[in-house]
């Protein structure tokens, strides 16, 4: 696919648009009203939401393996969350989920 400068400027100018009306069509717009403490609760969860969203494609379905499954990955995931969920302690989940990815991969 080939695209000119000026196509690819204007898709990205049309996404800085699109974010910016959605954003502030629910930040903007409230301005300094006060937010009912549900909402408040609920809003305190959306980045540990976004991240199993971005992350769960790629350990279920990897480009590098063309979309299969591969065991590494999964076993990789696996141990990265249950040391963050024991250890609460990001160096140590980063580390050991790397550390088991490649000796999943000279495994598998």
């Amino acid at each position: 696919m080939n695209a000119s400068a000026w196509e690819i400027w204007g898709v990205i100018a049309a996404l800085g648009a699109g974010t910016f009306l959605l954003r502030f069509s629910f930040l903007g717009l409230l301005g300094d009203r006060n937010l009912p403490p549900l909402v408040l609760r609920l809003l305190r969860y959306t980045p540990v939401a976004v991240f199993p969203g971005i992350i769960a494609p790629l350990v279920a379905f990897p480009a590098a393996t063309d979309g299969v499954f591969d065991p590494a990955r999964g076993v990789a995931a696996a141990v990265t969350l249950g040391l963050a969920v024991a250890t609460r302690n990001l160096l140590l989940a980063l580390f050991g989920g790397g550390a088991a990815l490649y000796l999943g991969l000279w495994l598998f």
